[in-house]
């Protein structure tokens, strides 16, 4: 049990267009060289149909197999965005755009899709259409969703869908996955406090916002600690404070941001409720007022079980029993794949990276050892799905 023979000869190749990806960074939905390139790669292999533009930026390639007697259509996923890092590698193949860099390893992912693309189009050894889903502006821009809104599962209905990413310090060779929810949920949060400005020397004369920010600031933690159950997972951050403009004067509002992250629709329902409660009632105590904007971002990413055990299944004809875990430990990161896979049945597998430095940080670099194994993953996924 190992990566398939076929990948040996494209690696060199692989590896190449990865590193060009490395290279030229693009963020959020400004990925036009990349998603060409892949257009360009994917006609090149002889991809039955290739359409671009699809959730502005997005490419899908169509591959059909060798029969369709089963009449079944399974998608595979990979994003293309970059982050805005500035690279501190040092490597040959460093980020040529100033303040961008791939801190995440969607070059890697779409590399490896590729590659399994142009396999997939060379042996057609499988029952069905696969379609391959090259994905923009996941990192904030909710690119899976703008890719449904205009039609991905329509266009393309899938019976199955699946995703992967690396993941740091896994090592290479290895797999790891579990069913339910495996990613949190992304929310967003806007708390203005409005008081009354005033000289710092009589604060009697004002309403001091300061000190509502202070006691949200606490009492939001109190959400985590006195109103959830404790079995279950969230984080209530508030990341950012500004306020006033001089050391002697009462500013007349407080604007706070931050983030929240659950890993169930109904706890993130409930933090909302009591977050929204929290603002208003705490100023109000204080004699000034509060507003909160709460955005939902992404959704709680959540394997389906069955799904699981096919994309599981998959890995260890390609890695062996000892090397595919699923019993992965939840984390309270975000990922736009989630989307999906409220809409079709699916799941997201973790690749593993070897040694390195940990995702979203200015060191981090994507293995290319690695792209062998998740080339191999997903062919043999395609024929275990769809099988002649």
């Amino acid at each position: 049990m190992a990566v398939e023979n076929w990948v040996a000869k494209e690696i060199a190749a692989l590896t190449e267009f990865r590193r060009d990806l490395h290279q030229n960074p693009e963020l959020l939905y400004e990925v036009h060289r990349t998603a060409s390139n892949v257009a360009e790669q994917l006609r090149a292999f002889g991809v039955d149909e290739v359409h671009e533009g699809i959730g502005r930026t997005g490419v899908v390639g169509v591959i059909k197999g060798q029969s369709n007697a089963s009449g079944r259509m399974i998608g595979l996923r990979a994003d293309m965005d970059a982050l805005p890092i500035k690279e501190e590698t040092g490597v040959p193949h460093a980020s040529l755009v100033e303040g961008k860099m791939h801190a995440c390893g969607h070059d890697g992912h779409t590399t490896m899709l590729l590659g399994a693309a142009k396999h997939l189009a060379e042996s057609r050894a499988f029952d069905g259409t696969v379609i391959v889903i090259f994905q923009p502006a996941e990192e904030g821009g909710a690119g899976a969703k703008a890719m449904i809104d205009d039609g991905l599962f329509t266009r393309w209905p899938c019976n199955e869908v699946y995703g992967m990413h690396n993941k740091p310090n896994l090592p290479v060779g290895q797999f790891t996955l579990a069913p339910g929810p495996i990613m949190g949920s992304v929310d967003e949060v806007k708390i203005t406090i409005t008081g009354k400005g005033g000289h710092a020397a009589m604060p009697n004369l004002a309403i001091d916002p300061m000190p509502v920010a202070a006691a949200l600031l606490q009492g939001a933690q109190t959400i985590t600690s006195r109103n959830m159950d404790p079995m279950d997972s969230a984080v209530v951050s508030l990341c950012t404070i500004h306020a006033g403009n001089a050391f002697n004067v009462i500013p007349q509002a407080v604007e706070m941001t931050g983030t929240v992250r659950t890993l169930r629709e109904e706890v993130r329902d409930l933090v909302e409720e009591r977050l929204t409660t929290m603002v208003e009632h705490v100023a109000a105590a204080f004699g000034g007022k509060g507003t909160i904007e709460y955005l939902r971002h992404y959704p709680v990413t959540v394997n389906h079980e069955l799904e699981t055990e096919l994309a599981a299944a998959a890995a260890r004809e390609v890695a062996g029993e000892a090397a595919v875990s699923t019993d992965m430990v939840p984390t309270l990161g975000g990922e736009d794949f989630s989307f999906m896979l409220n809409e079709v049945p699916g799941a997201m597998i973790k690749i593993g990276n070897g040694p390195s430095a940990d995702l979203h940080h200015p060191l981090y670099d994507f293995n290319d050892d690695v792209i062998a194994w998740g080339c191999s993953y997903w062919t043999t996924l395609v024929r275990q799905r769809l099988p002649l």
